[in-house]
Order: structure tokens, then sequence, then C-alpha cells
């Protein structure tokens, strides 16, 4: 399922994968995936232009957090997870896409799964359907790319990076209009 994905796409997936795991997820939401695309911006028009901040929606997901990350709980120990990661990166490159593949189990087509070297996340349904839309909206060229990604997230209106989004005043219908989508998102 990678092989569609265009680097910068890939890219984000994978950092969506390792937030979700920062914040101690143990599946990738699309709530994960909409941060990544708002720090990575792999696209044309960065999603700044259109009042959606890397800031904002981490600060959004901040706020909707019930329980410490796991940096948090390290840092409790004396143990500072961004100093252990650095020191590991020699050893295990995490964040390399090329070490991680998006997969589709055969025996449950429903269940599609992020895995790699620090983890395999189960992609819960709504991040499913971002990526399912995705790959449906590449189009012509086959390629799934980050603006494919964003319209993922805009295709359900009931996601909650979709609310995010709304409640941050970020202009959806714009958005869409430069992205070339053609279901109203607001």
């Amino acid at each position: 399922m990678f092989t569609r994905f265009t680097p910068p796409a890939r890219r984000a997936v994978v950092r969506a994968g390792l937030l979700a795991m920062d914040a101690g997820h143990t599946a990738l939401d699309d709530r994960a995936i909409l941060l990544a695309l708002a720090e990575l911006r792999p696209f044309q028009e960065p999603l700044d232009a259109f009042g959606v901040t890397a800031a904002a929606v981490r600060a959004a997901l901040a706020g909707e957090a019930g329980r410490p990350r796991d940096a948090d709980l390290l840092a409790g120990l004396g143990i500072d997870l961004a100093e252990v990661r650095r020191r590991m990166s020699g050893l295990v490159s995490v964040d390399d896409p090329a070490r991680w593949r998006l997969t589709r189990a055969r025996l449950r087509p429903l269940r599609v799964v992020l895995s790699g070297p620090a983890a395999d996340l189960p992609l819960t349904p709504k991040a499913r359907k971002v990526v399912e839309v995705a790959l449906h909206r590449s189009g012509s060229t086959g390629r799934v790319t980050g603006e494919d990604l964003l319209r993922g997230l805009l295709a359900d209106g009931s996601n909650p990076s979709v609310r995010i989004m709304r409640r941050d005043g970020a202009d959806l219908g714009r958005l869409a209009a430069a992205l070339g989508f053609a279901r109203r998102a607001a």
C-alpha cells in the first residue's frame, strides 16, 4: 500500500504514527495525521494559509489528552526520551519511511496497520478512511500525495480533526476549493 505514496506523503504518515506513539496511543488516528500534515506540510500551499497551524493543532490535542505522554512519564523517572531517541537514532532509524509499511490484513480487510521498527499501529476507522479516500482520490497518477491525505481528512466532516480545524477558525471551504475537492467541507 505504501508503494503508492509519494515520499512526502509517506513521511507524513510515519510522522503521524510517531506522534501517536508519543501521545501514548495504541492506534493511529486522524488527529495524528492532521498534526503530521500541519508539521511537515507535504503539499503546494501550506495549511497556515487556511488558518491551520501545527501549534494550534498541538494545543487542541493537548487539551483533549486525558493521560500524560510517555515523555512526561519517563521524565518523572529522570529519563529524557528525546535523548534516548537521539542515542538510538544511530542504531535504528525509527523515522525513516523506508523502514515502515502500511498493510491491510488478508483475513480482516478492514484492518490496516502501520508497521515499523518502533511499533505496529492499527489505524482507527477514521484514519483508515483518510487513507482509503486518499488512495481513491489519487486519480490518474495513482500516487498518493499530501493533498490526497488532506482530502481524506476533509471527506468526513465528523472527523475529530475536522472539528479541530473548525474550532481553530480554519477556512475549510477555501481549503476544499484549493484542493479541488468536489464535496462541501463545511
